[in-house]
């Protein structure tokens, strides 16, 4: 699975609720205050945005001191804007409520916009610092909104009366805000919602410091190598591995980092088994070391939290909240869904552990297949079973052709284009930018960021700048694109797995979500969709990286130039479902796990190692392997609450990925002009203006087909 995580990548901020991007604190706002001191309010113009595009984001002018007087400032703005909204004696309309939140909301949006640049990719001690006065300020400011009664008034009046004057678009956003105040507790008492306010401004300090403890043990980890310790690894981990390492001091040595793209390819190709098992242990033990940076006390108090909150709210468990709004609507269409998959993933790994352990007795290995021996012996599967070596691939993945063929297809099938431009400042060196046009008409900027370095989560994102929206005014998006590549020693270009691959082009389909939205209002905007669609178009994308069309023009070997070869292209073809069991079941044991944990009424004082334990049991887990993200890492439902009881939605998505995928095979292939308009006119550019179900029955002409995820891996249909 590809993820996309932390990112603003589809955050419900039609009405400032708590959610991914939003966190929440005790202190209140005085919507009075202002910024003073001549050094704040210089810190809160250097926030301000300009340039080309209809402005950008002023990286060089900021600094971790700007983010506190710039956010208070544009929050204590917002606030003044809302209760004048809220006090309104005009008649209730459209105009003077919704849209007029709509413009509120976007001199704060610019300011967490950079804010969030900064949470993800470039935090330091003094940032964290600042991250952890403002979370719970921002929180405050959310329920201060969100627990006003006379804007929820005004918002309900508008909800009883929509259909009579209001457009499709209109209602559908007004809709959304009166189900997220709704949600949210607008219709509590008053003794409740100050609760409610506790507990979300708890939850702000508590998804800080989750984050905070993976990012110290992804950082502080590191295992370095000797030359004698290098055996069976490629010379371009090795180069990127050296590279690191002279990075942080360690000349004529070689670091394997605490990251899932420097973890993968060390087990995978590693001859030292003893080391192959203490990088598996520091990987899956990050935030579970028993020290101050341990997250399983932080785990339980936030499940305690949750479950307590939207009982308050009138739900049954955090699960029943959480999919409220989603495609699947309900836990247990997730759980099916999930568990209609989990037996046929399960009886694939048994089959792929049995060639695995055949192989290591055939070598006189003397071992029983373990987690940490799992990618390695399925490496030498591949190559049995298919003859194929994925040190024969890599040669041909160079980073920078490939980004080109991801660029050409988009352009190839929704007729972008892409300049690269040096005219707008960067937050790091290694950040490049592209104007992106469509028909000769700019329609966004896209922000590259592929390298990891300290103070950068691990993992891959895309994340939203500036939503597309025409309210008031014509506004184009600013996009971006988030990596963690180990960068290759100077001159030398990156090569990359092809696992990695299938991630860029993921990530890259975020991104022309994002480029491809024409609404009118922000919040609907772009990837602000149901998170269990969100997914949807950026798992499609993965399937272009395959085609000859871009395999033969930017798969070139990165010494000879020449293409891949058609005999190697076969051979990951006809290796295309291979270790279908292991990639499934890692990720459904940890979709099953948050799904069970967030459909647990009354947590208590859950052990969360206990927890995963015997629910892993009960499951059938096969011993082989571990889940993909265990819950003291598990960022994705912990740090945020972006994905909690949402992280089926990649298994949903992939669902749509498949069936939407064999539409363009029905026709003329994979560059299908007419089912690729059908899917922009459809999917890409409508961003939350109609129903996703309705959506996608208007680009399928019928609902999706489940059983198309099956026949895409290899499993019987039932």
């Amino acid at each position: 699975m590809k993820l996309a995580i932390g990112s603003m990548l589809s955050l419900p901020l039609a009405a400032l609720a708590y959610c991914a991007s939003l966190s929440h604190t005790k202190e209140s706002l005085n919507p009075k205050t202002a910024v003073s001191s001549a050094l704040e309010a210089e810190k809160v113009a250097s926030m301000e945005w300009s340039g080309p595009y209809g402005g950008v984001p002023p990286f060089d002018k900021v600094k971790a001191s700007s983010f506190k007087p710039a956010l208070e400032a544009e929050m204590s703005q917002l606030l003044t804007a809302v209760e004048k909204i809220a006090a309104s004696p005009a008649p209730v309309s459209f105009e003077n409520t919704i849209a007029a939140l709509e413009l509120a909301k976007q001199p704060l949006d610019a300011v967490r916009a950079i804010y969030n640049v900064w949470v993800l990719t470039m935090s330091s001690d003094e940032f964290r610092a600042v991250q952890a006065e403002m979370e719970p300020k921002l929180a405050a400011l959310s329920d201060q909104i969100l627990q006003n009664p006379a804007l929820f008034n005004r918002i309900e009046t508008l909800h009883a009366s929509t259909g009579k004057t209001l457009t499709s678009e209109q209602q559908r956003l007004v809709w959304d805000y009166y189900t997220d105040f709704v949600r949210a507790g607008a219709t509590l008492s008053a003794e409740q919602k100050k609760r409610v306010a506790d507990i979300n401004q708890r939850l702000a300090t508590l998804y800080t410091k989750f984050s905070n403890n993976l990012l110290h043990d992804e950082e502080s980890y590191v295992l370095y190598l000797t030359r004698n310790q290098l055996g069976g690894l490629p010379s371009s981990f090795v180069g990127a591995a050296g590279e690191a390492a002279r990075q942080r001091g360690h000349d004529d040595q070689y670091a394997v980092l605490n990251t899932r793209s420097s973890m993968d390819p060390f087990l995978t190709f590693s001859t030292e088994r003893s080391l192959r098992e203490k990088v598996w242990r520091t990987y899956y033990n990050r935030g579970d070391n028993g020290d101050v940076y341990d997250n399983n006390a932080i785990i339980t108090e936030i499940l305690k939290l949750r479950a307590e909150r939207c009982q308050l709210q009138g739900y049954k468990t955090f699960a029943d909240r959480a999919l409220e709004k989603q495609v699947a609507r309900t836990p247990q269409a997730a759980m099916d869904l999930m568990m209609k998959l989990w037996p046929a993933a399960v009886a694939r790994v048994k089959e792929e552990a049995a060639d695995m352990q055949a192989i290591a007795d055939k070598e006189k290995a003397g071992i029983k297949i373990a987690p940490w021996d799992y990618r390695y012996y399925a490496e030498k599967v591949r190559q049995a079973k298919y003859d194929l070596d994925s040190n024969e691939i890599k040669p041909y993945l160079q980073l920078e052709k490939l980004r080109e063929g991801m660029m050409w297809a988009a352009g190839k099938l929704y007729g972008f284009d892409f300049k690269q431009v040096f005219n707008v400042p960067v937050y790091h060196p290694d950040v490049r930018v592209w104007e992106v046009t469509r028909a000769g008409k700019h329609v966004g900027v896209w922000y590259f960021d592929p390298y990891a370095r300290p103070g950068k989560r691990s993992g891959a994102w895309m994340s939203a700048y500036r939503r597309q929206h025409r309210l008031g005014r014509e506004v184009t998006t600013i996009v971006s694109n988030n990596s963690n590549f180990v960068k290759g020693a100077p001159g030398e270009p990156v090569l990359i797995s092809w696992d990695d691959a299938e991630t860029l082009f993921h990530e890259f389909g975020h991104a022309i979500h994002g480029l491809s939205s024409n609404v009118t209002y922000p919040s609907l905007s772009g990837t602000l969709v149901a998170r269990d669609y969100v997914e949807f178009p950026s798992q499609i994308n993965e399937h272009w990286l395959s085609t000859p069309e871009v395999l033969n023009r930017f798969a070139l070997h990165y010494q000879t130039g020449k293409p891949i070869p058609k005999e190697l292209v076969r051979k990951i073809k006809n290796a295309d479902r291979f270790n279908q069991g292991f990639k499934t079941t890692e990720f459904l044991a940890s979709a099953l796990v948050d799904m069970k944990l967030h459909t647990i009424a009354n947590p208590g004082d859950l052990d969360s190692h206990a927890f995963e334990r015997q629910t892993l049991a009960g499951l059938g887990m096969p011993e082989e392997l571990p889940m993909r993200h265990r819950p003291p890492q598990f960022s994705h439902i912990f740090s945020s609450e972006g994905y909690a009881a949402g992280y089926y939605s990649y298994l949903w998505a992939d669902s749509l990925t498949a069936d939407a995928w064999e539409a363009f095979l029905e026709g003329k292939g994979a560059y299908d002009t007419a089912v690729a308009k059908r899917f922009y006119d459809n999917v890409l550019s409508v961003g939350n203006t109609i129903d996703p179900a309705e959506g996608y029955r208007r680009f399928r002409g019928r609902d999706v087909d489940t059983n198309a995820l099956m026949r895409d891996r290899g499993f019987p249909v039932r």
